[in-house]
């Protein structure tokens, strides 16, 4: 005689996710204040600032951690759940690493984001750190073939034999190269290539950066980043920050990128530096929050990725540039979402440099979006003031626009924009209701 089984449950609902806080460290200029601070020290600071604030001490106060950096030690392999045993965090917290270059960060953040919604964890702890200062050196390629064939060998006269074909040149490490592998042009060139491609001017350029050091410095006056960033190793603000950036400054200084072309428009004004950091932001469901009397500051309701040929498009003709992803995420999101740029009340796009955002901008433009009204655009500056810690850079933007929409009184939505190396992009949409 047989039993019936009962039908096995069905999916379960996709619940909001709600954005409790953030918690990062300033942001420090790379061989500066941080040089000798570790991934792990960076993002071990940032977390413990967010169990603090969120008294998140007691066990199983989260389900997970997700983070990850992109200049990674061999001692970083299980940086996020190392990072857990170094903390006031539960240690029976699972961690796990991810990475997808400068939208590490963001990434993360849709990670955890994934599972909170689908009802398979409560509550998560989602971002990335990054230092240049502390990049790890590859051995020369030679000699690590010759110490394999040396740890390989059976006798040690065939041990020695391997070892004597060590050369003084082959002591030279492998110092890591911010360059594509695909076309080995740096990260500034393919946005040199781009900025020609689209017409960007050193003008609007040198304006987008001024405003961004100038918005940054308002917003940490009027005390945007008191519950958002911790102190570390003596700094409270982001070193980069130069609240007396003007155009007519920044128009004193020479190009450093694109300059095998005509008129070459790129600065160290307008581009990003190498920057040392961590950012981590708290997700949870609304129940969670509720059971201990948190207010989420926004919901994160949307995302998307793309990626773009640059191999081909970029040298070609810099339509689609290695930074340019976003030109097709956020389309595709929105027309996903039934929205338009008039729908936002704030944008925040990445200023890995500011050539790739004007670029973006009128890549939306001629893909049929509405022009982006500047006053909505990265309203308390972005990653040309702050510093741009490759893995860190997501979270930082996603903790901050929901501290900006939750100063809103009446319901508020954000657009996230984030290019990535690889030619790829992540993008997210928060709300505020």
């Amino acid at each position: 005689m047989s039993t019936l089984k009962p039908n096995p449950p069905g999916p379960a609902a996709v619940r909001r996710v709600a954005v409790i806080g953030g918690s990062r460290v300033p942001f420090a200029r790379s061989d500066g204040p941080y040089a000798t601070a570790s991934n792990q020290e960076m993002l071990t600071a940032a977390l413990d600032g967010l169990v603090e604030r969120y008294e998140l001490q007691a066990p199983g106060a989260v389900g997970e951690l997700v983070a990850g950096a992109v200049l990674k030690h061999s001692r970083d392999f299980n940086l996020a759940r190392e990072t857990v045993l170094g903390s006031a965090l539960d240690a029976r917290t699972p961690a796990y690493d991810i990475q997808q270059a400068c939208g590490t960060g963001l990434q993360a953040v849709v990670a955890a984001a994934n599972k909170i919604a689908l009802g398979q964890t409560e509550a998560a702890i989602a971002g990335g750190a990054d230092t240049a200062s502390d990049a790890p050196l590859g051995v020369n390629d030679t000699l690590r073939k010759v110490l394999l064939e040396a740890r390989r060998a059976k006798t040690p006269v065939a041990r020695l034999k391997a070892l004597a074909k060590v050369r003084p040149g082959h002591l030279v490490p492998d110092i890591p190269r911010n360059a594509e592998p695909r076309t080995g042009l740096s990260m500034g060139e393919h946005a040199a290539v781009t900025a020609r491609a689209w017409g960007v001017t050193r003008e609007d350029q040198d304006e987008l950066a001024a405003t961004s050091h100038q918005r940054l410095a308002a917003a940490y006056e009027r005390g945007l980043f008191q519950d958002l960033v911790v102190p570390f190793r003596g700094l409270a603000r982001d070193q980069n920050l130069r609240p007396g950036s003007t155009v007519e400054k920044l128009a004193a200084l020479k190009p450093v990128f694109g300059l095998d072309g005509p008129d070459p428009t790129m600065t160290a004004g307008n581009s990003t530096p190498l920057t040392d950091g961590a950012a981590l932001v708290l997700l949870a469901s609304e129940e969670w929050a509720a059971e201990r009397g948190l207010e989420p500051l926004a919901h994160l309701t949307a995302y998307e990725t793309a990626a773009v040929d640059f191999v081909h498009g970029d040298v070609a003709d810099g339509e689609d540039g290695l930074l340019m992803a976003p030109a097709y995420a956020v389309p595709r999101m929105l027309e996903r979402a039934g929205l338009g740029m008039a729908d936002f009340d704030l944008i925040e796009v990445h200023e890995a440099f500011a050539s790739q955002v004007l670029a973006t901008l009128a890549a939306w433009e001629k893909r049929g979006l509405a022009p982006v009204d500047r006053a909505r655009l990265n309203v308390a500056g972005s990653s040309l003031a702050t510093g741009h810690p490759f893995a860190a850079t997501g979270a930082r933007i996603v903790a901050t626009l929901a501290k900006l929409l939750a100063e809103r009184d009446a319901p508020a939505r954000g657009l996230i924009s984030v290019c990535a190396a690889g030619g790829q992009g992540v993008t997210a949409i928060l709300e505020r209701t």
